[in-house]
């Protein structure tokens, strides 16, 4: 995201997440502020994600999908123990500080499609 303010909610919410883990209290309000400058930077795919990601920690009080895979997944229980979801939130936060990358891009989408699926 390219606004300062937005940038600032992102990495405060990753530090409260390495304090406090995932903490839906803390959290949800965040992501829907969030999700307001997705909306004035018109990325219908963040904004998708954003509201995704506050449904998803409002009703399972956790961050419960991986990281996105950059191999096929073939045992999907091992990569489940592989990270934790403050490490997931984490990364998930950290794509937003560029979208410019299309990795990033794509590895949003990723989390969008775990997010319906879950």
């Amino acid at each position: 995201m390219e606004n300062s303010n937005a940038q600032k909610i992102i990495k405060a919410l990753q530090a409260d997440v390495v304090a406090n883990g995932i903490v839906a209290d803390n959290l949800v309000p965040e992501l829907k502020k969030l999700r307001e400058f997705a909306l004035l930077e018109e990325k219908p795919f963040l904004v998708k994600a954003l509201r995704l990601a506050y449904e998803h920690i409002e009703e399972n009080n956790d961050f419960l999908v991986n990281i996105p895979s950059d191999e096929p997944i073939e045992d999907e229980m091992e990569i489940n123990s592989e990270n934790t979801a403050s490490e997931s939130f984490n990364y998930f936060m950290s794509l937003m500080l560029d979208l410019d990358n299309k990795h990033n891009v794509a590895d949003l989408k990723e989390y969008n499609v775990q997010f319906q699926q879950f």
